[in-house]
């Protein structure tokens, strides 16, 4: 697979794109963004579907430009995809003929199931793993629904926000538009679901009013989780405000016109399910698009135990990967030998893991603040595949390593996503500990580890003198545990 891979996906109401660079085998960031809201199926509803020449000239010019950005990035893979507005248009083939012609791009029109499939691959690879979950993307044209544990059942609804807009919402027919969605929504099994996996406009921007209307301590859209109810309460203030009311509930100008027919959808669908939790995802059909060309020899999933944020982190960040992986290796043995006295739950082992093999990044960018660009780096790299409770934890653990115990307005900050501060400050130890041990930076760990009676032994043929007395100014919040060396 190329290096850097650029994605197009036109939508009814936008046109994306995403250029990507892989930096090993399955790890990759994001490298540059770009979105034009075109609007390509403007006035089309009308007209049975038929593309107006104004809407598909604004386009082409768009691509144009896109073809323009992704030359400068040294692209050497496009792929372009379009989506409802294109594959309901019976003048399609006009509009893909002159954009061939012209720019020498070809568009691939997917159906709207692959659509949904795109989709639910990128939130089964992408957001942490969920049960008895529902993906829903609300478009401009359509509708697209996978059932994450059986991505068999992927199904594309003529439910979108544009749709609505042309054919009810400019006329006034509020109730109009509702009997539409509701007979749209009986082409739907009856899903046994709990959690609602938003992708799209329409549900990030929802999403992001409620976490801008919240006392939440990450600007973080993807991975947001909030109550079923948090949301019915929002969209029933966005389906009763005037259009001047929307900005004040942190709706923005670009979604002004479209966010009342989207709200209504999500409305009638909470209406059929028995959801309890929302989740957002930042990822969506271009990510699809990608992963499954990145994993089109790994039946489109990440290997087990994989994550491709932590990989990316390793490849971009530490050139040491010796002592990256010994330290991640350290830090488990003593959560192993430690966490029962310590009360820890076995749960956090993997993320103390995680915070010890990443600890070094931020000295690629500065070495007398590592700590700092380290958490920096976690909080906005580590996208993909945690809750945000982990990325905070993980996170939290690297900034205050070697130092001290997290402060006290750090632990209020973040306390909604956190663990009890007597967790938090075992597993800070714990991270502290493993790197003073490691001060002499051995190719492998050469010395020996047990405990007893609150008393963690280290036994080593050398004398670790640097280790030995940095572990005295370690800042320890559980006086029964202590440590010994033997030499």
């Amino acid at each position: 697979m190329a290096k850097r891979v650029g994605v197009i996906d036109i939508g009814s109401n936008s046109v994306r794109m995403v250029i990507y660079e892989k930096t090993s085998r399955f790890a990759f960031h994001l490298l540059h963004e770009e979105k034009s809201k075109v609007r390509i199926s403007e006035n089309a509803y009308e007209f049975d579907g038929v593309l107006q020449e104004i809407p598909m000239q604004r386009t082409i010019d768009a691509l144009e430009n896109f073809l323009s950005i992704s030359k400068s990035f040294k692209v050497r893979k496009l792929l372009c995809v379009a989506t409802s507005a294109l594959r309901d248009a019976p003048n399609k083939k006009e509009f893909l003929d002159k954009v061939k012609h012209s720019l020498k791009l070809n568009i691939k029109v997917i159906s709207g199931e692959k659509e949904a499939y795109y989709g639910g691959i990128a939130c089964l690879n992408l957001l942490p793993k969920q049960n008895a979950a529902l993906t829903i993307d609300i478009g401009g044209g359509s509708t697209e629904f996978s059932f994450l544990d059986d991505m068999s059942q992927t199904f594309s609804l003529k439910l979108g926000t544009v749709r609505l807009k042309e054919l009810f919402f400019d006329k006034g027919d509020i109730k109009g538009a509702t009997a539409y969605i509701d007979k749209e929504l009986l082409a739907l099994p009856s899903f046994d679901v709990s959690t609602l996996v938003g992708i799209g406009g329409t549900l990030r921007a929802i999403s992001s009013s409620i976490l801008k209307n919240s006392s939440y301590p990450l600007s973080k859209i993807h991975g947001y989780e909030y109550s079923v109810e948090t949301l019915e309460t929002l969209i029933e203030k966005i389906l009763n405000a005037e259009a001047d009311e929307l900005s004040q509930l942190n709706i923005k100008n670009n979604r002004v016109d479209v966010i009342k027919p989207g709200s209504l959808i999500l409305q009638r669908v909470l209406k059929m399910l028995a959801i309890k939790k929302i989740i957002t995802s930042g990822v969506g059909v271009r990510e699809g698009v990608y992963l499954a060309d990145l994993l089109r020899n790994s039946k489109h999933r990440f290997p087990h135990n994989y994550n491709t944020s932590v990989r990316y982190i390793i490849d971009s960040h530490i050139d040491d990967l010796a002592f990256s992986n010994n330290l991640s290796l350290l830090s488990k043995r003593i959560f192993d030998l430690t966490s029962q006295h310590l009360e820890i739950e076995p749960k956090y082992r993997s993320e103390l893991a995680i915070a010890a093999k990443l600890y070094p990044s931020g000295s690629s960018v500065h070495f007398y603040s590592q700590n700092k660009h380290t958490y920096y780096l976690i909080q906005s790299a580590l996208e993909y595949g945690f809750t945000h409770s982990s990325i905070t934890l993980i996170a939290t653990l690297t900034k205050y390593a070697k130092s001290r115990l997290p402060a006290q307005t750090h632990l209020n900050k973040y306390a909604q996503l956190l663990p009890e501060q007597s967790t938090t400050n075992a597993l800070s130890y714990i991270l502290s500990l493993s790197i003073t041990l490691l001060s002499h930076r051995p190719r492998n760990i050469d010395f020996e580890l047990a405990f007893e009676d609150g008393v963690l032994s280290v036994k080593s043929k050398k004398k670790l003198y640097i280790a030995q007395n940095e572990v005295e100014k370690l800042e320890c919040n559980n006086e029964t545990l202590r440590v010994e060396f033997n030499s």
